[in-house]
């Protein structure tokens, strides 16, 4: 095979680079007639992993809540703005992707979003996903509906790698069992806390149930496994039953489902109790009004997640991206913007990061790569996305992801390009 002309990714590491690099890499690879194993666009991944799945995972990554139409406002939204390209920006490297949230060090805006039941798609489930985050220095969020267990993913993650912890909040009889799910997080290296907001209730997913598939109340510890495996737990279960979780799966399951999806929300003055057992940043997952925004500032949180899940818990909703700009324009810099919602190439990264986003969620296309591939096909979906992010700043003449760059200022509505009154000019 030819050379490959660029810096090894842990020597002499120029990350600011790295999409060209893979690039260039496949190119040269082509010269000796290889072709990728695994397709580059994007709005393919999707179709490819569902054709591989079987129809309860398919069901379960692809189906949204409804009729799927806050999925496809979610979608819809990106094409609304487009990015406006400068000319003769001078340049003398790449663009800078790296940033800085809640004092940590991101070599890229992007993070891997909590997505739980990951076995259902690849054996290697949640172990392949993490230990490809690492290796792409991309952010990890565990999700409590993990198939693996907080310890072991942690320990896949290795020494070095960066990993933040989604709970799904037990109901606040369940107290005891909270403060040991984020003790456990604590111990092994999750610095960061998301809570999710959106889903004390799984929505109405009719995928899902066409299916008779609900993966938390099945035998098979998937998706149950960080409650199975907690002490606290557990020792209430055998108190109840008297035997091991594991002599009773089929009633341990669905017991521990209740208990992370209890059916009724909290309050906002109930953020105090994870204030008081979580000496990290805390960020709120499943914002969607400025008007909760401005509660999650006045709460003392450090960050939100503009998010609707995907559109997999209430149909019939706005789209994500749409408020986006809303809640920023609202909250300012009191808060870190995290973002996810129909994110599904490297320009909806930068159009959500021009809108206010501070860091962008990937969670459904890594799944597909996972499906089509397990930990290499994970990474292949990371260096995509970052590379088409990367080429697409350069190619548009914005130098870096810091907001004096990445701004509103670099879009336009793409409806105002054909509404403009006649000799208003489009800046």
């Amino acid at each position: 095979m030819p050379e490959t002309h660029f810096h090894p990714k842990f020597a002499d590491h120029h990350p600011e680079q790295d999409g060209y690099q893979y690039e260039m890499e496949i190119y040269n690879r082509g010269l000796d007639f290889e072709r990728p194993p695994l397709t580059f666009q994007a709005d393919k991944w999707e179709e490819l992993a569902c054709s591989r799945l079987s129809s309860e995972a398919k069901g379960y990554v692809y189906g949204s809540a409804g009729t799927r139409e806050t999925t496809n406002k979610n979608r819809a939204a990106f094409k609304k703005w487009s990015i406006v390209p400068r000319r003769l920006v001078k340049t003398d490297n790449f663009p800078d992707l790296s940033t800085t949230i809640l004092g940590e060090k991101l070599q890229f805006p992007i993070a891997m979003a909590p997505v739980g039941v990951l076995k259902i798609f690849n054996p290697s489930g949640e172990i392949a996903a993490t230990k490809a985050a690492a290796k792409e220095a991309v952010p990890y969020i565990f999700s409590s509906a993990a198939a693996a267990t907080i310890e072991d993913v942690a320990e896949a993650n290795g020494q070095d790698g960066q990993r933040w912890y989604q709970l799904y909040w037990p109901s606040r009889e369940h107290d005891d069992i909270t403060i040991s799910l984020l003790n456990r997080a604590k111990k092994a290296g999750y610095s960061m806390l998301f809570v999710t907001l959106d889903t004390y209730i799984l929505g109405w997913r009719p995928s899902d149930m066409d299916n008779g598939y609900n993966p938390f109340m099945r035998s098979d510890r998937i998706g149950v496994e960080s409650g199975l495996t907690d002490p606290v737990f557990r020792k209430q279960f055998k108190v109840r039953h008297g035997v091991e979780v594991e002599e009773k799966m089929d009633t341990a399951a669905p017991e521990w489902m209740r208990t992370i999806f209890p059916g009724m929300s909290k309050g906002w003055e109930d953020i105090k109790f994870l204030q008081e057992h979580w000496d990290g940043p805390i960020i709120l997952k499943g914002i969607q009004t400025v008007g909760d925004a401005r509660k999650a500032v006045e709460a003392g949180v450090q960050g939100i997640v503009v998010s609707n899940h995907g559109g997999r818990q209430q149909d019939g909703g706005n789209s994500s991206l749409g408020m986006l700009p809303h809640i920023k324009d609202a909250v300012g810099d009191k808060l870190s913007i995290f973002f996810d919602s129909g994110v599904g190439s490297g320009a909806d990264i930068a159009k959500a990061m021009a809108l206010g986003a501070d860091c962008v969620l990937i969670g459904r296309p890594y799944v597909y790569g996972l499906a089509l591939g397990g930990e290499h096909g994970v990474a292949h979906v990371l260096k995509s996305l970052v590379g088409e992010l990367e080429l697409t700043l350069h190619l548009s003449g914005i130098p870096s992801v810091d907001k004096k760059d990445l701004n509103r200022s670099v879009l336009v509505r793409e409806d105002d390009l054909f509404n403009t009154v006649k000799g208003v000019e489009i800046h």
